[in-house]
């Protein structure tokens, strides 16, 4: 069974920092582009950034640059969201997800639309005083 867990979230202030965790299980997450996506609470999905299977090239979305950073542990078959600088317009329900795809980019309207792949229920981060 494919598998994605999200883990590392929790209660912040402003300001401070957390890493989420996207762990696979059943297959490798090497071999699959996976994407970072956020919910705040009444509002629609929000990219925040994503990772290539070849080379760990990554692109960030809105807000997401120049705070946060994606990368890959193969060892571990995770992949990492560091967050920085949060603020509360940060606060949501953070999600993984993916398809098997060997190459050296990812696109963020891709992996927002899949309609299959893999995908994870999400971690919640609050950030509030």
């Amino acid at each position: 069974q494919l598998q994605l867990v999200e883990s590392g979230g929790g209660l912040v202030q402003p300001g401070g920092s957390l890493t989420l965790a996207c762990v696979a299980s059943g297959f490798n997450l090497d071999e699959y582009v996976i994407g970072w996506f956020r919910q705040a609470p009444g509002k629609g999905r929000e990219g925040v950034g994503c990772i290539s299977s070849e080379g760990g090239n990554t692109r960030y979305e809105g807000s997401a640059k120049g705070r946060f950073t994606i990368s890959r542990d193969s060892a571990k078959n995770t992949v990492y969201l560091q967050m920085n600088l949060l603020t509360p317009e940060d606060t949501g329900r953070y999600f993984c997800g993916g398809e098997e795809s060997i190459g050296p980019a990812c696109y963020m309207d891709i992996l927002a639309g899949l309609t299959d792949g893999v995908w994870g229920q999400g971690t919640l981060v609050t950030v509030s005083s």
